[in-house]
């Protein structure tokens, strides 16, 4: 997975590669979709949410650039997957998901693998954890139909937020830059996710 999916195709931080070849995926899907945990593929883990292919979650942590000392803020828990990499990215991850049977399912699992910084939130994940906040970066794990101003105000000084932003044609993986009070945004590449559901994202 590392060199075919990831370093083959722009995957260069030497960090997030020995993470995600660190982070067993097959632990965090269905039983019956362990064969298929390596697939360059998002696979559905319940709740119509999704765990999203290797590469995207790869290429999320990549553009966050973290470096060991930062908080991190994750919107959608999903599986656990991509906090447990991040788990191993960062010194702290703060990660929100509105459904609850998923956060619980991720916390047996993160557990299960002795993953001890990655602190689970039940709620609305468009508003983000502003009493935990500032974070240091932020990654969305589904799409919004805006540059999520809420979770943009979250941000700390130099701060990175990477979040799919809905299209006509694909969603697009964008990344923003907190310079004082502006942002700088960059696309980092087209992508299909799950809508984010909440006050300021879609109606449910």
């Amino acid at each position: 997975m590392v060199e075919r999916q990831l370093r083959a195709r722009g995957i260069e931080d030497e960090r997030v590669l020995a993470a995600m070849a660190e982070v067993p995926r097959e632990e965090f899907v269905p039983a019956e979709l362990r064969g298929r945990a390596y697939n360059d593929s998002a696979l559905p883990i319940g709740e119509e949410q999704t765990i999203s292919q290797p590469w995207i979650v790869a290429a999320i942590c990549q553009a966050l650039e973290l470096r060991g000392p930062e908080l991190v803020l994750e919107v959608g828990t999903g599986s656990g997957y991509s906090a447990a990499v991040l788990s191993l990215l960062a010194s702290h991850v703060v990660s929100i998901e509105r459904h609850e049977a998923l956060s619980a399912g991720a916390g047996r699992v993160l557990a299960s693998l002795g993953i001890r910084n990655v602190e689970l939130i039940v709620g609305d994940g468009s508003l983000g954890v502003p009493s935990r906040g500032p974070f240091d970066a932020i990654a969305v794990h589904a799409t919004a139909p805006a540059p999520p101003q809420t979770l943009l105000a979250q941000l700390a000084e130099g701060g990175r937020l990477v979040v799919p932003l809905a299209a006509e044609d694909a969603d697009v993986l964008t990344l923003y830059r907190r310079r004082g009070d502006r942002y700088e945004a960059e696309p980092i590449s087209p992508c299909r996710f799950v809508p984010l559901i909440g006050e300021e994202g879609f109606a449910e």
